[in-house]
Parts: C-alpha cells; sequence; structure tokens
C-alpha cells in the first residue's frame, strides 16, 4: 500500500480513476483541490491546496509515492499549476508522476491541447540529467463512450460528440484517408488500466499507450452500418479545406466538453473536429500498447459488442 495524491480531482476522468482505485482497495487515496468539499467517499481524503504555493504544495506531497495530475491543460495555457506540481513533487520526493494526458499520442492540428506539449517538453528537462521523476503518459485515443452519444455509457464522463454521429447515421471523413487509424477505449477499461498501473511495481514506461480497439474510419462506418441498420451519410472533405480551417459540411458538432466555456464554444465545435480529421491523417490517434503489453491478461472491450449492446433496440 501506497500514498496516491490525486490533482484535478474533481473531473469527469479524474472520478473514473479515483472510483477504480477505490474499489481496487490498495492505496491511501488524497485529492488535492483548491476548494474544500463534503465529500465523504471512504477511503478518499481531501485535502485544499494552493497551486501558486510552492511551500503549500511540497507539504501537501510529503510521504507521496504516486501522483496523478488531472489539471485541464485548457484551463491553465501557461501550464503553470502542472509546472508547479511536477516541481514540488520532486521537492518532496514523490516516486512517479503522470501528466495530464488521456487522449491521443500526438497533438498536431489540436491546438487545444498545445499544453500537453509544455509538459512533456518540461518533464524531459527536469531529467535530462538524470532521472528524479519517474512519470508516465496515459494515452488511450479517444473514448469508446463518446460513440455512444448521445447515451451515457460511463459512469462519470459525459456523452461527447464526434465526427462519427451514430444517432444520425452520418459521419465526416478526409477523402483520401478512409483508412486512418482511430485507438478507442472505453473509459472504464481507461481507469481499470490506470489502477493496475499504479499497483505495478515495476518502472513505468515514458510512453503509456492503452490500446482497447484500433480501428480504421471505414470500419468505424462498417460497425455503424451494422448496429445501426442503415447506411450512414459519409460528407468527405478535403485535407487543404481542413488546413485552411473551413470545415465544409452540411452539419457541425453542437455539444461542448464541459472544460470549454460558453464563450469558446462556437469556436471549439469547428475547431475539434477539424483538429480531430486533420491529426487522425497524421497519425496522431494511432495509439502505442505499451500498457496492454505489460498487462496482457486484461480484457478490453471490443468495439463491436459496445456498440451493438448500446444501439440494440433504438431507432
Amino acid at each position: 500500500m501506497v500514498n496516491i495524491a490525486v490533482a484535478g480531482g474533481r473531473g469527469q476522468v479524474s472520478r473514473e480513476v479515483i472510483d477504480a482505485l477505490v474499489v481496487a482497495n490498495k492505496h491511501d487515496i488524497t485529492i488535492l483541490s483548491r476548494t474544500a468539499t463534503k465529500d465523504v467517499t471512504p477511503g478518499v481524503h481531501w485535502r485544499v491546496v494552493d497551486y501558486n504555493d510552492a511551500s503549500d504544495l511540497i507539504r501537501a506531497l510529503k510521504g507521496v509515492h504516486t501522483l496523478l495530475s488531472f489539471v485541464q491543460p485548457l484551463a491553465d495555457p501557461d501550464q503553470k499549476s502542472q509546472k508547479n506540481l511536477i516541481d514540488a513533487a520532486v521537492s518532496a520526493g514523490v516516486k512517479r508522476f503522470a501528466p495530464s494526458e488521456y487522449g491521443s499520442s500526438g497533438t498536431i492540428d489540436m491546438p487545444w491541447w498545445a499544453g500537453k506539449e509544455k509538459i512533456r517538453k518540461y518533464l524531459k528537462e527536469v531529467n535530462k540529467d538524470g532521472k528524479v521523476l519517474e512519470y508516465i503518459l496515459f494515452q488511450p485515443g479517444l473514448f469508446l463512450d463518446y460513440l455512444a452519444f448521445p447515451y451515457k455509457t460511463a459512469k462519470h464522463v459525459a456523452p461527447l460528440q464526434t465526427v462519427f454521429d451514430y444517432q444520425n447515421r452520418r459521419a465526416i471523413v478526409v477523402d483520401g484517408h478512409e483508412d486512418a487509424v482511430m485507438t478507442l477505449t472505453t473509459a472504464a477499461d481507461v481507469a481499470a488500466v490506470v489502477a493496475q498501473a499504479v499497483d505495478y511495481d515495476g518502472e513505468w514506461p515514458i510512453i503509456g499507450g492503452i490500446r482497447g480497439n484500433r480501428v480504421t474510419f471505414s470500419q468505424i462506418l462498417e460497425i455503424g452500418e451494422k448496429v445501426r441498420d442503415g447506411p450512414f451519410a459519409v460528407e468527405k472533405v478535403q485535407s487543404q479545406d481542413l488546413e485552411a480551417g473551413d470545415l465544409k459540411t452540411s452539419w457541425a458538432l453542437e455539444a461542448r466538453h464541459q472544460a470549454v466555456s460558453e464563450n469558446q464554444a462556437a469556436g471549439f465545435l469547428t475547431a475539434v473536429p477539424i483538429g480531430i480529421l486533420l491529426s487522425s491523417t497524421k497519425g496522431a490517434w494511432d495509439v502505442s500498447d505499451e500498457l496492454n503489453q505489460l498487462f496482457p491478461d486484461y480484457e478490453f472491450v471490443g468495439i463491436r459488442d459496445f456498440l451493438a449492446n448500446v444501439w440494440d433496440g433504438r431507432s
């Protein structure tokens, strides 16, 4: 049993992971929070911290073995909070750290994730003269749960629209890139594998790919037509239009992520599909499988069974 600290413990993904850790019942868990809470989850403690106060962070991290960060990159453009966490972790003697990742392996054409690159670079700098902080980048691709939109299939991760609209049997694909790869993993599988990684006694790999399902755009559409009992209206867009910031389609996303403010929403609802489509053509969503190899006995939820169960009997 070791002490685990979780930064950003109110978020959707963090709550999935916290639940998995609580069920495992192997570690003491402390949630670092900017504000007090009335949460009384057994086995979970809350501690109010100031991310701008180095001394406060160091005190909070004394005795902590593993620090998991879920600080939302969009809320901290300069990534000051995560950098302060990393510095405090080193000073407090924390052994392992996982920054706020939980998405694609690459961030190209996705400016909303520019903060991830800043933290990746910062972690390399911290260890440039010798490893002082073991860390891992948890990368599960896109949550498979999003293909169930508008239906909720995870305990905490909310439904979110993508370029694959199973509800309305339609999709957006980059012309000539129908075989672009997407990695799709359920939120429950991500949380379970992260919990196993926390238990792991060996050294973490820096890249922590979690590959639930590796499928092409064409395969996602093929599965969709089977589970939705009909053809999809597929709109093909041109790479050059996307590069110019133009999404020439008859429909666009409407539901915004909780991390996106109402003021940001209009721009994001266009930028996100453009970014996902472009980045997919450049391999950003073809996630590696380091943690699959580390935990070969873990059985991931398959995309066909998952979507068949979600959409069975729905009009």
